[in-house]
């Protein structure tokens, strides 16, 4: 609906993978998991009640469907958020409390590399650009990663939420663990 989906779309097809881009319910009951882009969360938001895909997503993603947001998808896969714009809602389902641009303005957009053994003994670098920050990370999500001892990666069961931008870069990695969560889903749901 809005933001950042063709680095996105780029990124997974160059894994292999079929892209949709869901603009509705109907293409929502087309996808195996879904990757909500950085933009500007309080216009998704809006987006998603105009377009009538508020309760379709709130509705699959708790029933299971893996999940990656990015930036302001971040934002919406939040339980919580601190700083909202007057009346903005969350898809919610991770277990986390969120800031909205937490690092600053676009001036204040920086790069890092990143600690993340779920990736790998590489470091990860991440593209940090009007950043959200994880303030509080509930029981049941878990931090993937941390700037200065301030959470910006967290996974809990298929949902995987970051502050920064991966589909700017050339490490394929965040996508690859995002593609093995939808991979095992559709093993579970197709196993007899």
């Amino acid at each position: 609906l809005q933001g950042g989906v063709r680095e996105h779309v780029a990124m997974l097809t160059s894994l292999g993978r079929e892209t949709i881009l869901v603009r509705t319910p109907r293409d929502l009951e087309k996808v195996a998991g879904l990757v909500i882009p950085g933009g500007e969360s309080s216009v998704m938001d809006k987006l998603c009640r105009i377009f009538d895909l508020q309760q379709p997503l709130r509705e699959r993603i708790a029933g299971g469907m893996p999940v990656f947001g990015t930036c302001a998808g971040l934002i919406m896969l939040a339980d919580r958020i601190v700083d909202g714009m007057e009346g903005q809602q969350t898809l919610g389902g991770l277990d986390v409390t969120v800031r909205r641009n937490a690092f600053g303005s676009q001036v204040d957009s920086f790069e890092t590399d990143l600690d993340v053994p779920e990736l790998g003994p590489e470091p990860a670098h991440a593209v940090f650009i009007r950043a959200p920050i994880i303030e509080e990370v509930g029981p049941n999500a878990r931090t993937l990663a941390a700037v200065d001892g301030r959470t910006v990666a967290a996974i809990q069961d298929r949902l995987l939420g970051i502050s920064f931008h991966p589909e700017v870069t050339s490490d394929t990695r965040w996508h690859e663990l995002f593609c093995r969560m939808v991979d095992e889903t559709v093993s579970t749901e197709t196993s007899p």
